[in-house]
């Protein structure tokens, strides 16, 4: 009966020559989207389709000790009034605080690093060439975690830093390793982070920008936050319109601190809910996978961004387990 009424369909109705073509229709544009890397349902996936994933490739890390943590303290923030500060350090340090630093005397001295790196607050000063309004300093010691409060003095009358794209960074916070042995013992002897600071012509809330990890042998690694399934190691840094710094030359794995690392360790794999999260995903920086349900994703699974590589985030029992 079926059959006939197939062939009844087929000698009478147009509708389906017009379903066949839009059948073949719909089966080469979900292949030519699938091969494209765009998600199609899976019904329309054939079976070999998902056993011949690629891995996802390994990046090669380097893991070093950061010995310098800078977060925005407690407090307002703005210009007139200063910003707070919470330095907290492995070894005792120097926190120089540079207001309304010059946008292409930072980026000249980030070059000058390479050849002759700012491991010391005097080598920074040299470098910038005096070419900012304010430097204020600190003593931090080793266990200190005090907040700190900077501010511009009254008496120099900046209100702004005038009218955007801006020619000055409102504030560059650096730490620097306060003793000789440290500095010959530690990679990272230098951090610098330029700060967004709310003044009259541009009242953004006070955030961090961007932040750099100075080396002894001349390099530069920008320190970028990881984002969790639910709570990110660290508050994700708005951009303003300034033109910012070279970007760095080498990948590294920065230690964690303990307090980033309790944000990530214990957390479970947003996939299989079963192994703890060790892998972090690029370009987006998601860590929400484990390892073994990493290589089953070309995907990232909380903002389904393409990975083209990843990292482990510790090595040894705890990620095997």
């Amino acid at each position: 009966m079926a059959a006939v009424f197939l062939v009844t369909l087929y000698e009478y109705s147009p509708l389906f020559y017009i379903s066949v073509v839009f059948l073949c229709f719909v089966v080469t544009a979900a292949m030519v989207l699938g091969w494209f890397g765009f998600d199609v349902p899976v019904i329309l996936r054939s079976s070999d389709e998902t056993e011949s994933l690629l891995p996802t490739p390994e990046k090669q890390m380097v893991q070093m000790t950061n010995p310098f943590i800078l977060e925005m303290g407690s407090g307002l923030a703005s210009v007139a009034d200063g910003v707070s500060l919470r330095p907290c350090c492995l070894e005792p340090c120097v926190l120089s605080c540079f207001w309304g630093c010059e946008v292409s005397a930072l980026q000249a001295a980030l070059k000058a690093h390479q050849h002759h790196p700012l491991s010391t607050p005097r080598c920074l000063q040299e470098a910038l060439q005096l070419r900012y309004h304010h430097c204020h300093s600190f003593h931090i010691g080793s266990e200190d975690r005090e907040e700190r409060r900077t501010q511009i003095p009254a008496d120099q009358g900046i209100a702004d830093f005038g009218p955007l794209p801006r020619e000055r960074y409102p504030l560059v916070a650096v730490l620097t390793l306060a003793e000789p042995e440290a500095r010959e013992t530690n990679n990272i002897v230098a951090s610098l982070t330029v700060i967004h600071v709310p003044d009259d012509k541009y009242s953004l809330s006070a955030r961090v920008l961007f932040q750099y990890l100075l080396t002894s042998q001349g390099n530069m690694f920008e320190l970028k936050p990881l984002f969790m399934s639910a709570d990110s190691v660290a508050e994700p840094p708005d951009s303003e319109q300034s033109t910012q710094p070279s970007e760095p030359n080498e990948a590294c794995r920065v230690e964690p601190s303990p307090v980033a690392e309790e944000a990530w360790r214990g957390r479970d794999c947003v996939v299989c809910q079963n192994a703890a999260v060790n892998k972090v995903l690029l370009p987006c920086r998601h860590a929400c996978v484990c390892d073994s349900c990493v290589s089953h994703f070309q995907h990232c699974p909380m903002c389904r961004a393409f990975v083209q590589e990843s990292f482990t985030l510790t090595q040894g029992p705890t990620a095997e387990q």
